[in-house]
């Protein structure tokens, strides 16, 4: 991994292939494909495909047989008119999450006026011999608008996260293919005032970027720059809004949150699935304990274990991405200095760089 100030060249951060991966990439498709294949040797186990949930109130006071009162329990009414009554609903819907809603539980932050821009890139096929791994390493620029990173994925691609202005991913997004691949091999090559006027440009993106890389001397440092980029993959080409936000709680009677729907990181960090992830296994792993000594898997007590181990944890690294967001996003003055050295100093400590790559890994506490 190769991470590098956008405001000074010399500040600048590596983690070397020897020491553990730190992630895989993989696209999303695959992931479901293989969670649902999971899914279906899993008994009793059952799907509900292209089916939206209608409403969730909670359940009748009795059952039909009015032994049981039932008004704790979630009441999930789908598009199919089917009614599903749960002993515990988890809330994995997303930022705007109608489960938490429905559990009342509130949650707080802010909007950061930035968008990430994604898409799906291909590396130019190397000329002579190729630097070993260069595909295999993630690449992250900080510039002032935000971070530019490219994500290794297997053979010549790579993921785009880039954080920018709404009004910059906007233009990114009206580009051409061709200048918009440009813009992309500017970004981590070009100085920020060159990349803003390519950036004001409505067009001929492609020809400003040639013109330029033969008169700004911009491959001084061509081992730490990722390959070329050769296109971009059709319709992956997509923009988000960027939000920082934390549930108050990740549990209530009955409710448990996770991911998106208990919290929501700057994606600086690529943590965001990885957070996700962690909450699953930590909900799955108290699950297993109330069943094991034979209680109640909705009873909020045995849900708080869940909210105690991993609502501190998610702070920390929303935390964590938050401050450098704000650090990275000034650009002039004592504090650019700063940083800068602070980042060669951890540049040159080899325990806290592994300890750092542990932690962007999910293999740290």
């Amino acid at each position: 991994m190769s991470v590098w100030d956008g405001l000074d060249s010399t500040s600048a951060i590596s983690f070397s292939s020897a020491s553990p991966p730190i992630a895989t990439m993989t696209e999303n498709p695959n992931l479901q494909r293989a969670l649902v294949q999971r899914l279906a040797n899993m008994q009793p186990f059952s799907l509900f495909d292209s089916t939206k949930v209608n409403s969730i109130e909670s359940g009748p006071s009795h059952s039909p047989s009015d032994t049981l009162d039932l008004s704790s329990y979630p009441s999930v009414t789908l598009s199919s008119g089917k009614k599903i009554l749960a002993r515990l609903l988890v809330g994995a819907d997303g930022l705007n999450s109608p489960v938490r809603e429905f559990a009342g539980i509130s949650s707080r932050g802010w909007d950061y006026q930035r968008h990430g821009v994604v898409a799906t890139l291909r590396y130019k096929e190397p000329r002579g011999v190729e630097r070993d791994g260069s595909t295999r390493i993630a690449f992250q620029r900080f510039l002032p608008s935000g971070p530019i990173a490219l994500l290794a994925m297997p053979g010549d691609y790579a993921t785009l996260v880039w954080t920018t202005t709404p009004e910059k991913a906007a233009k990114l997004k009206s580009l051409s293919s061709d200048d918009f691949v440009a813009m992309v091999n500017a970004a981590f090559r070009l100085d920020t005032v060159d990349l803003d006027y390519m950036n004001a440009l409505i067009e001929g993106q492609v020809e400003e970027l040639n013109w330029r890389s033969t008169v700004t001397g911009v491959n001084r440092d061509e081992k730490r720059l990722p390959r070329t980029i050769e296109s971009v993959q059709e319709g992956s080409i997509a923009s988000f809004p960027l939000r920082y936000r934390q549930a108050d709680s990740y549990t209530s009677s009955r409710v448990a949150l996770i991911g998106d729907a208990a919290h929501t990181v700057h994606p600086l960090a690529g943590q965001g699935l990885n957070m996700g992830l962690a909450d699953v296994q930590s909900l799955a792993k108290t699950i297993e304990q109330t069943v094991q000594c034979g209680g109640d898997i909705g009873d909020e007590m045995h849900l708080e274990n869940y909210n105690n181990e991993m609502w501190m944890l998610n702070n920390r690294m929303l935390g964590v991405t938050d401050k450098l967001h704000k650090l990275y996003s000034v650009g002039s003055g004592p504090l650019v200095g700063i940083r800068s050295l602070g980042l060669k100093m951890v540049d040159q400590m080899s325990p806290l760089k592994g300890w750092l790559m542990k932690q962007a890994g999910g293999l740290g506490t």
